[in-house]
């Protein structure tokens, strides 16, 4: 009796942990999906602003572009669908990382966004390039994105 339910908990036990393993969590170097930013993160792993004042100071080690978007926003859910899938594409190349501007009013304000979506596009080394707006068109928003992470490669 003692060994069916050690078997039976070491099986859900794996079930368990191989359910965890699939869901989203994954590495700071090689993410697949979009990572979703708060004001801390974003300091962590952007930028610190309070630190950095006059000047741009990129703490990441590659590329990345930054969705400014919202819940009730229809283009930032049209666009959303092309950023995960080039998440997975270029996982490891580029990050791309994703702030809710209605939870993060003070990061938005930061880089006067006004409109969403807004991306902010920056290069590893260089400045950051703000562009805004999303086509209605799935394969139109990917194509978009994946020359502008190319671009950014280059």
């Amino acid at each position: 009796m003692k060994k069916t339910t050690l078997i039976l908990f070491l099986a859900l036990a794996s079930g368990l942990m191989l359910r965890a393993g699939n869901t989203g969590e994954q590495t700071p170097d090689s993410p697949s999906k979009p990572i979703h930013l708060t004001k801390a993160e974003f300091k962590k792993r952007v930028m610190d602003y309070d630190t950095n004042k006059t000047e741009w100071v990129y703490k990441g080690d590659k590329p990345a572009i930054i969705d400014f978007y919202a819940d009730w926003c229809g283009p930032c859910k049209k666009v959303a669908p092309a950023l995960e899938e080039l998440a997975k594409e270029y996982a490891g190349k580029v990050y791309i990382y994703k702030i809710n501007v209605d939870q993060e009013q003070e990061l938005a304000g930061l880089f006067g966004v006004r409109n969403i979506p807004t991306f902010l596009v920056i290069p590893k080394t260089g400045k950051p390039s703000l562009a805004s707006g999303a086509s209605s068109n799935h394969a139109e928003n990917k194509a978009r994105f994946k020359k502008v992470i190319d671009d950014l490669l280059k």
